[in-house]
């Protein structure tokens, strides 16, 4: 469990939280600025092949577009949740929103494959060290139950259902408009959260880590991630077997089992090991981690049988996606917010992976005929109202009993292990469909004597491959829920705390977090 918090530290939090007028103004920048991070996951995708084509990017090296800018944000969310925690996060989260809108603004105006390459890159850098510090800055300024409740149900919500909302922009953007304005669009919103952030948040004293830099711990962490997203990276481009995916992961082990070696000896660690032990922020991360594994699959699987399979434009992909926000606002912001205050976490993360899971299972009946309102529909929504009620409390809950002055590294964990789940599931779950579609096609191709028969056969494939992926999905959402039964047991926030974070209490009360991805 976390180290307790002082009298004078628990006084300064609740102080701030009385006092602090400007807190729901100031989740509204912070908010923002999530929005535009996930956003932009998904709206450069959409805008890849029109980018590939202007640029003269060879097949071989479009990847990158993708890859710079996961290396660098998975590789440095650690570390950029350190810098928050000695920098203070107001002056980290305005920062980021700077350098990451004058990166956006590179990309936007690239003229060849090594300028974009190097924007997308310094996109990641500076979206590390925005990330962490958006989300610490929430959880230290509400510190009441019920208003972190909303709050976090508001966050959890955008971080969700963001990505979505991506394909709908990317797909306005580039139809109607330029490429370029998917990073252009990123300026306007960094600024007015940047400004939003300087004028309105006031960030609690006493709070930062003024300890000297973990030098080999920011050395073994950010090049063990960056091994681990590119080993997965490299996997699905070039397999599982290939003799560089295979070395990256060995790199990867020696390198993360050296920095944990590490952490435990330094005076003061990057990532201090008690952040992570505690069964219920390691429940957190590693079911998150897992559950998004299954989540960005479906992203994947989705887009290419709607807009090939079923030959929807990019804006109508978009759109199919609508209903999966519906539903994480609702699992977020109506049952989520309403119920955290009155039951525990882990009765909301583990029924509401389940619920996803049950939206995922019914995907795995897709066929090329399949209509979209009996199948995709409600798939969709089941989906999102699950995620959305696990999403919330778990975010509420990653940093629970930590001490302030770890709140940005603990934050960054969250992150951290969204991206490395998201690394692992779209490479794992496209090998397992390529696998499948290849082993489909090969057994019916020949009884297929037509070109309009074999082309039949090789949509049939796809789909199988799919439906394939998608099984290993639904399991993916089981185990999230097994682990969260297994070690989150937290119960539900002390109504009577006004104060964040009551350190080792007992282990059936949650302690209102000082912080909470």
């Amino acid at each position: 469990m976390g180290t307790p918090m002082s009298e004078t530290d628990q006084a300064t939090a609740a102080k701030a939280s009385a006092s602090d007028p400007n807190r729901w103004k100031a989740l509204v920048f912070i908010a923002l600025a999530q929005l535009m991070v996930v956003l932009d996951a998904t709206i450069v995708n959409i805008a890849l092949p029109s980018a590939q084509q202007d640029l003269g990017i060879s097949d071989g090296n479009r990847q990158w577009v993708v890859t710079a800018y996961a290396l660098a944000f998975g590789g440095l969310l650690l570390f950029g949740g350190r810098i928050a925690d000695l920098w203070g996060r107001k002056r980290a989260f305005v920062v980021g929103l700077i350098g990451f809108a004058a990166a956006s603004a590179l990309g936007g105006a690239a003229t060849n494959e090594a300028m974009m390459f190097g924007a997308r890159a310094l996109q990641g850098v500076f979206g590390a060290l925005l990330a962490p510090a958006a989300l610490s800055l929430l959880a230290v300024m509400f510190t009441d139950a019920k208003e972190r409740a909303k709050a976090f149900g508001i966050y959890g919500a955008i971080a969700g259902g963001g990505g979505a909302v991506g394909f709908i922009l990317g797909g306005v953007l580039t139809e109607y408009m330029d490429w370029r304005w998917t990073f252009f669009v990123n300026i306007p919103f960094a600024i007015i959260a940047a400004l939003g952030a300087y004028f309105v948040i006031r960030e609690p004293e006493g709070g930062r880590n003024r300890n000297p830099l973990d030098i080999p711990g920011v050395l073994l962490s950010t090049l063990g991630l960056v091994a681990l997203v590119y080993g997965f990276t490299r996997a699905e481009s070039d397999g599982w077997g290939d003799s560089v995916t295979v070395g990256m992961f060995v790199a990867s082990a020696v390198l993360l089992l050296a920095f944990v070696v590490t952490e435990a000896r330094v005076k003061a660690p990057l990532l201090p090991l008690r952040v992570i032990t505690d069964r219920n922020r390691g429940g957190v991360y590693l079911s998150l981690g897992i559950a998004i594994i299954a989540m960005f699959g479906t992203f994947l699987f989705l887009t290419y049988y709607l807009q090939i399979v079923k030959g929807y434009s990019p804006i109508s992909t978009g759109f199919a996606f609508m209903p999966m926000i519906v539903g994480m606002m609702v699992g977020s912001t109506q049952i989520g917010t309403r119920l955290m205050t009155r039951v525990p976490a882990r009765l909301l993360m583990g029924p509401g992976f389940l619920v996803a899971a049950v939206g995922m299972l019914l995907m795995t009946q897709l066929e090329i005929g399949s209509s979209y309102a009996s199948i995709i529909l409600p798939a969709m929504l089941l989906l999102g109202l699950g995620m959305g009620t696990a999403f919330m409390p778990a975010m509420s809950l990653a940093t629970l009993g930590v001490e302030p002055r770890d709140a940005g590294v603990a934050s960054a964990m969250v992150n951290t292990s969204q991206q490395v789940g998201g690394a692992i599931g779209t490479a794992l779950l496209n090998t397992i469909a390529a696998s499948a579609t290849t082993s489909y096609i090969a057994d019916h191709i020949g009884s297929a004597t037509s070109r309009s028969q074999q082309q039949l056969v090789q949509l049939q494939g796809q789909v199988h491959g799919y439906t394939n992926a998608i099984w290993f999905a639904v399991g993916m959402l089981v185990l999230a829920a097994a682990i969260v039964g297994t070690l989150v047991n937290a119960g539900k926030p002390d109504m009577s705390a006004t104060a964040a974070g009551a350190g080792d209490e007992a282990e059936d009360e949650l302690p209102v977090p000082v912080i909470a991805h």
